[in-house]
């Protein structure tokens, strides 16, 4: 794919709300590849990040901080049919947004489910209703107030996102690899069934960010590849998991919500203290956070295939397992020792990065072959060398925005939908060429390796895959 072609036309105005770490790095993808001009772009942000980006490619930016009080004074005078809100903020509930752009027939993308500030940590909320879960529920309710109406692509960055697009390739190489004659399923039963055939007890999103600095951390400060203030908010969300119809041992900490879809579950602790065993090529076996997101609840629903009777019959463990930055590691290790008290201080790494890489991808375990870890292994110098303001994190997100921005505008009449249910196929034939080497490995690796060596430990040796032995306890 030549990196100039235009892949489709903004109809109206540009809004971008929110202009940190994402929305600078997709600014230039967007004026490379779909029809609009600067001068039909607009940034509304809560302070000066971007200032700079933003002058030098001629495009309005205002610091406007939008709030649950004043969204409405200040966008409802703005949106038409035909523009588009993309939603790159944090603290903006993401759920007001898509009702203002179904009222105006906007169309709307963004990269997570946000609720207005101080939804994620609010102590008078149970842990159930502060969860990602909770979240999506009420985006899901939307789909019922909305159908046929402007496209509004809900948590469609990497991950989530992308990922969801690597566990349907995924499927289908490993259904190629074992000789099984497979058509591409076009219903969302047919892709269970698929997840069911090939027996994928377990999914991780398993991710490994090796990128580092010219100057290392400072006590006091936090420093991240990515969304400071969006890392630590998810991390102190409690830790979810979709969960399997394989598990025999729920957790101790574990509890189910009493709504929704009950395709997942959570752990009374937050993620950022909660740790599993995972692999990826490059890193090998690791450590990684079971933080929430959104993908881990919406893959082990979607790929749930039920009985005549409506009963599950199949469902796979899905989560996220993330090993960030080790500066972000040690910031980490420095805010949840002061009572999940964040730094005064922040540093986004973008150009003092010096080298590493971003390696995420799902990994399907339980089939017939092991384990199959499918994903993006893009290195921080070719993320320079593809796109300006972009770091090897932030390119593998702003490159699935574009994506999801263009199935948007093909498919403009979808209403509210997941990056489940928008097509994989033309997503990654956006996203990939930016996205470094995207590969697919088989490991015989399980989270059983190297167990009990130094001392006992309670295990079910007769599953690997069982959700007991991945958690490190």
């Amino acid at each position: 794919m030549s990196h100039s072609v235009k892949h489709a036309a903004i109809p109206g105005r540009l809004y971008i709300i929110g202009f940190g770490s994402i929305g600078q790095g997709v600014l230039p993808l967007v004026l490379r590849h779909l029809d609009i001009t600067a001068d039909r772009i607009t940034i509304i942000t809560a302070d000066a990040r971007g200032r700079d980006e933003a002058a030098h490619y001629q495009v309005d930016f205002q610091i406007r901080p939008l709030t649950r009080d004043n969204h409405r004074d200040i966008l409802v005078p703005l949106l038409r049919k035909g523009d588009f809100v993309l939603n790159l903020s944090v603290d903006v509930s993401s759920l007001a947004l898509v009702e203002l752009c179904q009222e105006a027939g906007a169309f709307y993308l963004d990269t997570c489910i946000e609720p207005w500030v101080g939804g994620y940590t609010d102590p008078s909320l149970s842990p159930s209703l502060r969860s990602n879960y909770a979240l999506r529920e009420a985006a899901l309710e939307l789909k019922t107030r909305y159908p046929g109406g402007p496209t509004a692509v809900l948590t469609h960055g990497a991950n989530p996102g992308l990922v969801s697009h690597f566990m349907k390739q995924a499927l289908l190489n490993i259904a190629q690899d074992n000789g099984l004659d497979v058509a591409v399923p076009t219903t969302r039963d047919g892709w269970a069934r698929l997840a069911q055939r090939l027996n994928i007890k377990t999914v991780h999103v398993a991710e490994r960010d090796t990128q580092v600095a010219d100057r290392p951390r400072e006590r006091g400060e936090f420093v991240n590849t990515w969304s400071i203030d969006g890392f630590v908010s998810e991390g102190c969300q409690p830790a979810e998991l979709g969960w399997g119809t394989h598990e025999r041992h729920f957790p101790v900490d574990g509890q189910h919500h009493d709504f929704g879809s009950q395709a997942a579950i959570f752990l009374n602790r937050p993620g950022i203290s909660t740790k599993v065993r995972t692999w990826t090529p490059m890193e090998g076996p690791f450590h990684g956070f079971l933080v929430t997101h959104n993908e881990a609840i919406s893959i082990a629903d979607y790929f749930t295939a039920r009985n005549e009777d409506g009963s599950v019959a199949y469902r796979p463990t899905c989560h996220y397992a993330y090993h960030p930055c080790d500066d972000a590691i040690t910031s980490i290790h420095e805010f949840v020792g002061k009572g999940y008290v964040q730094q005064e201080r922040q540093r986004l790494l973008m150009t003092e990065i010096v080298d590493g890489i971003d390696e995420l991808g799902v990994l399907l375990c339980g089939h017939e072959k092991g384990a199959y870890w499918y994903g993006s292994q893009l290195t921080v110098a070719e993320a320079r060398e593809l796109v300006p303001y972009n770091n090897a994190t932030s390119l593998q997100v702003c490159a699935t925005v574009l994506g999801g921005m263009v199935w948007a505008l093909e498919n403009p009449t979808q209403g509210p939908v997941e990056a489940d249910e928008v097509s994989f196929e033309r997503v990654m034939e956006i996203a990939t060429p930016y996205l470094g080497p995207v590969v697919g490995v088989y490991t015989d690796w399980s989270p059983l390796d190297g167990r009990e060596t130094l001392f006992p430990e309670d295990l079910d040796r007769d599953d690997a895959w069982q959700f007991k032995n991945v958690r490190v306890i």
